[in-house]
C-alpha cells in the first residue's frame, strides 16, 4: 500500500471516529456535567496523543519553550474550555445530528478567519459557500417552527466559532510545531484548565457567586465522577478512539496526503453523524435534515475546490483577452 492510499484511508478513519463525537457524548450526557466529561475526555486523550507528540518534535528537531507553554494555555482556553464545553452543552439540549452539523460550519469559519487575520488569500468561492452554509443551518434549525432549542443551536455554533479561532491562532506555530504537537499541548493543557475551574467552582463563595450570576453549570460540579462497570468501556473509547486515535489518524493523514485533501473529514461529517444518530439514537432524519446536508455539502465543496472552477474561468479569460 502507498503511502498516497494509505493517507486516504485514514481520512475515511477519522472521519468516521469524528462523526461518532456527537453520538458517543449524547450517550453519556445524563451521566456527567459537561465540565466533568469534557475534562476527562481531553486529559485522557491528551495522555494517549504523547508519544506521538514528542516523535513528531524529534523528528522536527525541536524542544518546548516557556513561550509555546503560554500558547498552549491559550489555544487550550479557546479549545478545550470554551468551545468543547459549549459543545457539550450544546448536545445536552438539541438532537446530537443537528449539533454536528452545525459545529462542522468551524471549517468555514476558520477560512474566513484566516482571511481576515492570517491575509490568507479569499475568493468569490467563499463568499458563494457561506451562502450555502447560512443556508443549510436556517433550513436545519427550522427557526419558524421552533423546531431545536434555541440555545442548543446558538451554543452550537458558538462552539463552532471558537474552534475555528483556535484553528487560525494554531496555524501561526503549526509550521513550527506541527498540527499533532499542538493538538497535544492543547488538550492537556485545556483539560488542567477545566480541572482548576472545577475546583475553583467547589469553594462555597465562588458556587454561590456563580449560581447567583446565572452559571450555575459551572458550580458545585464534581471533580471525581460516580463510575461503574458499564460506563468505563464507554469513557475509555471516549478518551482513546474518539479523541486521541481520532486525531492522530487525520494528523497522518495530512502528512501524506495535504491539509486540503485531509479537509475532506470535515466534508464527510455532515453526512455520517445524522445517520449515526439516526442509526444508534432514532433521532429523525426528516427531509428538512437531508436538504440542509445537501446544501451544507455544495457549500462545503465549494470552499474546497471551488477555488479552482474560478481559477480556471479567470485563466480563460485572460487567453481570450490576449
Amino acid at each position: 500500500m502507498n503511502k498516497k492510499t494509505l493517507g486516504y484511508l485514514l481520512i475515511i478513519l477519522s472521519a468516521v471516529i469524528f462523526s461518532t463525537v456527537e453520538l458517543s457524548m449524547k450517550a453519556v450526557a445524563g451521566l456527567f456535567a459537561p465540565l466533568q466529561i469534557t475534562a476527562i475526555r481531553f486529559l485522557g486523550g491528551g495522555l494517549f496523543l504523547i508519544p506521538f507528540a514528542v516523535r513528531a518534535l524529534k523528528k522536527k528537531g525541536r524542544k518546548l519553550r516557556a513561550g509555546d507553554i503560554r500558547f498552549f494555555l491559550v489555544a487550550g482556553l479557546l479549545f478545550v474550555v470554551l468551545s468543547m464545553v459549549l459543545h457539550q452543552m450544546a448536545i445536552l439540549r438539541a438532537p446530537a445530528g443537528p449539533v454536528a452539523v452545525l459545529f462542522s460550519c468551524n471549517a468555514l469559519f476558520a477560512t474566513l478567519l484566516a482571511g481576515l487575520f492570517l491575509k490568507e488569500p479569499l475568493g468569490p468561492n467563499h463568499f458563494i459557500a457561506l451562502v450555502f452554509e447560512v443556508a443549510a443551518v436556517v433550513v436545519i434549525i427550522r427557526p419558524w417552527q421552533q423546531h431545536l432549542d434555541t440555545w442548543g443551536v446558538v451554543l452550537a455554533l458558538l462552539a463552532a466559532f471558537l474552534y475555528a479561532v483556535y484553528i487560525v491562532v494554531g496555524k501561526k506555530r503549526s509550521a513550527e510545531m506541527g498540527g499533532l504537537v499542538i493538538t497535544c499541548g492543547a488538550v492537556l493543557a485545556g483539560s488542567l484548565e477545566l480541572i482548576l475551574l472545577i475546583l475553583l467552582g467547589n469553594i462555597p463563595a465562588v458556587a454561590a457567586l456563580l449560581t447567583r450570576i446565572g452559571l450555575t453549570p459551572l458550580a458545585n460540579v464534581p471533580l471525581i465522577p460516580h463510575l461503574t462497570w458499564a460506563v468505563v468501556p464507554v469513557l475509555l473509547a471516549i478518551c482513546v478512539i474518539v479523541t486521541g486515535a481520532g486525531n492522530v489518524f487525520h494528523m497522518i493523514a495530512v502528512e501524506l496526503t495535504s491539509a486540503r485533501e485531509a479537509a475532506v473529514v470535515f466534508f464527510l461529517k455532515p453526512v455520517l453523524a445524522p445517520f449515526f444518530a439516526f442509526l444508534f439514537l432514532h433521532e429523525e432524519l426528516g427531509p428538512n435534515m437531508i436538504i440542509g446536508i445537501i446544501l451544507f455539502l455544495t457549500g462545503s465543496a465549494m470552499a474546497l475546490w471551488g477555488g479552482n472552477l474560478f481559477g480556471k474561468k479567470k485563466t480563460l479569460e485572460t487567453r481570450a483577452d490576449s
